[in-house]
């Protein structure tokens, strides 16, 4: 499942195992013949199963894992003898025992059962899913959710084969792991029976199923059958991802060296489903705004996302699904290789969209993350409900991701390709752990990638690289006269640049007291003015590299692959700015940027001398430049600014950005490439929602709507920050005709998107209770309550009387929440920053537990606290910058 970077909080939640209990040993299943006919109108099912299974040795029961299901008849077959079990429910474990009187013995033996179960409303197992028109059946059992549909051994580890028979109303049709094997009458007049054909062994999480009036988009590649699938008026959104599969495809073909090994491919969009996408064998089921856009009028950030999602799930049927981990513990190597890997198709194929830049951004998400306290090891432990929950988080996908990107770079991506292969020759459609992976890395190489992966792996928290370079004069020749003059002239000594390498561990808020350090295995990549880059592995505190000749600048994590920020003394940092436009990569570029903000905001850096690089840069127009500011100048916006620097503030904004606008405008010109027009969404964000520039907000209000009456009023790389600023002006009619839009069953999934993140956006309290109110309502989705919720509570102009809202409807709020998406809610409060809201976020969810939420929480808490510093640290600093050079500082 991919963690998106679509919203801040768009991290995949997946329902959880109760009590992490684990299955006892001696029994493994080798095949399931499953029976499943839903009944969509009472939202239940009746179930029957035949598991084949091997006794390693002799037993007088069997535990397999069951949940919320009734059973009416249950058997056990060895050899001819057929034996009643006993059922034995333990609801509180998720199992359920069957004993026989007569043990069995030895060998293989097969266990009958027929059961019911509910199509549950809580978007895991096998649940009930609504559009306005009717009801469907779908499927969703990662983490631990098989249980619910059907008896199994509900183990990453427990492969089998599975042969799936679904018998359905005789005017829909069902989608599963294979493909129609068969399609007869019956039984009875309004049903039909449908057989799919046997599965490769793969594990019961990734078990699919999917019953309504689908239809399907149909293509091929490499002669393996492509469809994206959806309810009927999704259908023209299709193509678009149809295309993209194919081209995904036949790259991965070729990438793997192992063709795609399941015989078809589905790609079903689902009308709820509460992650962004999920990766079942050969039947990948999306979030509709994942999937489903209008080919020819969305915008290329849009097209981008839909092509990474596929590209990320895809990845998986090779990571993942193919070769699986032992145990949850490893889930971080298949999201972070799936998460790694949805660039490199895009990169590839797609040069247009500079995927490079969103590994940039993935790893700035993670570094982030990684920074607090209350972060986690990227292999940790995960027995628990609330371990195996919470593991699917950034540092699981993105840091994952950061670290095999930081390697690839170390030992070339050649040579990380001859180790993925080996990897999955080794262990196809079986299981395997992270020490598995590096040691085929480090046999691919003969670099030690199984010593430097654990320190990234096994602890947590990032480094902080603090470089200092100084040229070094040659020393003089003690005697010269003992050599010839051509001797001495080939002898005479050479300057050259003595960079200083040292590493600690980077701390978002070191005010609050940083716990033990820690040391890292770091391959620091190098990069300086008149010489080869280079990469040198740092694994002590300190050590100094030389690099010929006297170099102008060196700038230490070359194409911003590596997994630490990092920091220059002043006189190497103001030679680095100056030449930062001209010799380093737009990666390189966001990357220093990105780390001098968290500096900033961790107390280590000014908010002068931010204010000042930003300055220095304005004139770079790369749109992932541009974007790069939007999150801490919005901090400094939102916390630092006094209402007597308000004013300044916001006109060096407007300073600094109007140029480069003016230049764009606001019409996309004849022959504009995409990232000029990406450019142009970013600056009316900041010129708008920052800068606080009324002339913006007023055409964006206008443009606004334009838009809502007719969606191809505007270019669709505007559109979402036109949405938003033009809500900036608080007007009732513009709201109304938000929710309108919202409303309307024409509005595309994309264009959904973009309303309803534009709701908070209105600085008028009233107007986001009001939307709070729908958000609970019964015409807003599970899937997407929580995520509008978090919005709200994220945007700072509203948060407080949002929050005093939610308090007081809490019972509706908490009817809207499933199981796992809690947890987006409770992480969203870390936008706040008073000692008092702190207090109240704490006692509030003291008094009212969220599922899965703890860590969320305690992040929240941190984050809240660092705020606090952050403002003590850097406010006086700010007013100062402004009242003397707000207007047109540069330089450090």
């Amino acid at each position: 499942m991919p963690l998106q970077r679509y919203l801040c909080f768009l991290i995949a939640f997946f329902p959880f195992m109760a009590f992490g209990q684990r299955l006892p040993e001696g029994v493994t299943p080798q095949h399931y013949a499953l029976t499943f006919a839903p009944d969509l109108e009472k939202a239940t099912f009746t179930g029957e199963e035949t598991i084949e299974i091997q006794v390693v040795k002799p037993v007088d029961k069997i535990t397999l894992n069951a949940a919320e299901l009734q059973f009416s008849k249950t058997e056990i077959t060895q050899g001819e003898k057929t034996q009643d079990a006993k059922v034995s429910l333990a609801p509180e474990n998720e199992q359920v025992t069957l004993a026989v009187e007569e043990p069995l013995a030895a060998g293989p033996a097969t266990i009958h059962i027929q059961f019911t179960g509910i199509l549950n409303d809580k978007l895991r197992g096998f649940y009930l899913a609504r559009t306005r028109l009717r009801r469907y059946a779908t499927t969703q059992f990662e983490a631990t959710d098989a249980r619910r549909a059907f008896p199994s051994f509900d183990e990453p580890a427990m492969k089998a084969t599975f042969e799936i028979t679904l018998i359905v109303d005789k005017a829909d049709t069902a989608i599963s792991n294979g493909h129609i094997m068969s399609d007869t009458p019956g039984p009875g007049e309004n049903k039909h029976t449908l057989k799919f054909s046997t599965t490769a062994k793969m594990s019961t999480y990734l078990v699919a199923m999917a019953v309504g009036d689908f239809e399907c988009n149909e293509g091929s590649a490499d002669s393996i059958p492509i469809r994206v699938c959806g309810t009927p008026d999704k259908k023209p959104l299709g193509t678009a991802a149809l295309r993209y599969a194919e081209e995904i495809l036949k790259y991965y073909n070729q990438y793997y060296g192992t063709r795609y090994p399941f015989g078809k491919l589905d790609i079903v969009g689902v009308p709820d489903f509460e992650a962004g996408a999920m990766e079942n064998t050969a039947a990948i089921f999306y979030r509709e705004s994942d999937l489903f856009i209008d080919d020819n009028n969305s915008a290329s950030i849009a097209k981008q996302r839909v092509f990474e999602v596929l590209a990320h799930e895809m990845a998986h049927q090779w990571f993942g699904d193919l070769v699986t981990m032992k145990w949850w513990d490893n889930v971080w190597l298949n999201e972070s290789f799936a998460t790694w890997m949805e660039l490199k198709p895009a990169q590839a194929l797609h040069p247009e969209w500079n995927a490079a830049l969103s590994a940039v951004d993935a790893t700035n998400l993670a570094l982030n993350a990684d920074a607090l306290r209350n972060t986690h090891p990227i292999h940790a432990t995960a027995e628990t409900p609330e371990q195996i929950n919470e593991l699917f988080d950034a540092i699981s996908y993105e840091k994952g991701s950061a670290v095999l990107r930081m390697i690839e770079t170390y030992v070339s991506p050649d040579v990380f390709r001859r180790g993925v292969n080996l990897y999955l020759r080794k262990f196809a459609y079986s299981n395997a752990t992270a020490e598995d992976f590096w040691r085929s890395l480090s046999a691919a190489s003969g670099r030690p990638v199984d010593v430097i992966m654990p320190t990234f792996v096994n602890q947590a928290g990032e480094p902080l690289i603090t470089a200092k370079s100084s040229c070094a004069a040659p020393k003089p020749d003690p005697q010269p006269k003992r050599k010839s003059k051509r001797t001495r002239a080939l002898a005479k000594p050479q300057p050259k640049t003595e960079i200083t390498l040292s590493q600690t561990r980077f701390w978002a808020d070191p005010v609050a007291g940083a716990p033990q350090d820690s040391t890292w295995m770091v391959p620091v990549c190098v990069k300086a003015d008149g010489a080869k880059p280079f990469c040198q592995i740092l694994s002590q505190k300190e050590l100094t590299v030389p690099v010929a000749g006297c170099s102008q600048w060196v700038f230490v994590n070359e194409n911003a692959s590596g997994y630490y920020r990092s920091r220059y003394d002043n006189a190497s940092f103001t030679k680095l700015t100056s030449a930062a436009s001209t010799a380093l990569s737009s990666a390189e570029r966001v990357s220093l940027l990105n780390d001098q903000a968290a500096l900033l905001g961790s107390g280590q850096e000014s908010v002068a001398d931010y204010l000042d690089l930003v300055s220095a840069l304005n004139q770079d127009a790369e749109s992932a430049v541009v974007a790069s500011y939007i999150q801490p100048l919005t901090m400094i916006r939102d916390y630092l600014l006094t209402e007597a620097d308000k004013p300044a503030f916001e006109a060096w904004v407007r300073a600094n950005f109007n140029p480069m606008f003016e230049k764009l405008g606001w019409t996309p010109a004849a022959g504009e490439n995409d990232d000029q027009r990406i450019l142009r969404g970013h600056l009316i964000r900041i010129l708008g929602a920052i800068g606080n520039d009324q002339q913006v907000i007023a055409h964006a209000q206008q443009l606004a709507q334009q838009y809502v009456k007719n969606r191809q009023s505007l270019d669709p790389s505007e559109v979402e920050a036109v949405l938003r600023v033009g809500a900036r002006s608080s007007s009732p009619e513009l709201f109304e005709q938000y929710l309108s839009a919202i409303a309307d069953p024409a509005t595309t999934p994309e264009q959904l998107e973009y309303f309803a993140g534009a709701i908070p956006s209105f600085p008028d309290s009233h107007l986001v209770e009001r939307w709070l109110q729908v958000v609970v309502s019964p015409s807003v989705r599970s899937q997407d309550a929580a995520g509008y919720i978090a919005r709200v509570l994220s945007a700072v102009d509203i948060q407080g009387p949002a929050w005093e809202w939610i308090k007081q409807h809490w019972n509706e709020v908490q009817a809207k929440l499933t199981e796992s998406s809690g947890a987006a809610i409770v992480g969203a409060t870390h936008t706040f920053c008073t000692a008092s809201m702190r207090t109240d976020v704490e006692q509030f969810f003291a008094d009212h537990k969220v599922v899965s939420s703890g860590r969320a929480l305690r992040q929240s808490l941190e984050r809240m606290d660092g705020c606090m510093n952050y403002k003590k640290a850097q406010q006086p600093g700010l007013s100062g910058w402004l009242q003397h050079r707000g207007t047109g500082a540069t330089g450090r």
